[in-house]
């Protein structure tokens, strides 16, 4: 008898479930979703001027050897890749409407968090090695009469910016992105749950 009063007292000290408020979850999660496609969109906004101007650098600007041209190709090339991607995801979450179907809406976000982290798992490592493969190929003419340690400054800073994007910005940026993300799907999901 003894053991079920106790266990009687931890079950009555248990806090109550939370019944969330459907207009505040909703205000957070179009908030927090506008965070998300203000930055998407500026970031589209961002690389298409980037791919522009490359596009100009490589078009007018008479290069004598071919590696600088395929120096700016593969930036162009992994810059392009990159757009169609923060396209998609832009996409992707301005197709639904919340307060339209809440279930459609809940299941685009889990659509693109899963394939934002697919696309990121791989993809970033490879947009990344890209760029800076583009860049060494690039610096090749452009540092052609530059002294040597000049040459090795530029080349190792190269390197460590690579490293510095891989393990050190890709994980922070992207866990922080995956927290939010996850804290509104929890929250859509957590509403539901209440109307099942």
């Amino acid at each position: 008898m003894k053991d079920f009063d106790h266990l009687m007292s931890v079950w009555q000290a248990q806090p109550p479930k939370e019944h969330l408020s459907v207009d505040e979850v909703v205000k957070q999660v179009k908030r927090g979703i506008r965070s998300f496609t203000s930055r998407l969109y500026w970031s589209i906004v961002a690389m298409i001027a980037t791919v522009a101007a490359a596009f100009i650098l490589m078009f007018f600007i008479a290069f004598k050897s071919p590696a600088t041209t395929i120096g700016i190709l593969i930036i162009l090339v992994a810059m392009a890749m990159y757009l169609y991607f923060m396209i998609r995801h832009y996409q992707i979450l301005n197709k639904h409407d919340l307060t339209q179907n809440p279930i459609d809406y809940l299941d685009s976000l889990k659509k693109y968090q899963k394939d934002r982290s697919r696309t990121i798992g791989w993809f970033f490592y490879f947009y990344t090695l890209l760029i800076s493969a583009g860049l060494a190929l690039y610096f090749l003419e452009v540092l052609e009469n530059a002294p040597p340690s000049f040459k090795i400054i530029t080349y190792s800073s190269i390197i460590l910016w690579f490293l510095f994007n891989t393990f050190y910005i890709k994980p922070r940026m992207f866990k922080n992105e995956e927290e939010k993300l996850n804290l509104l799907i929890d929250r859509l999901e957590r509403l539901q749950q209440q109307f099942d």
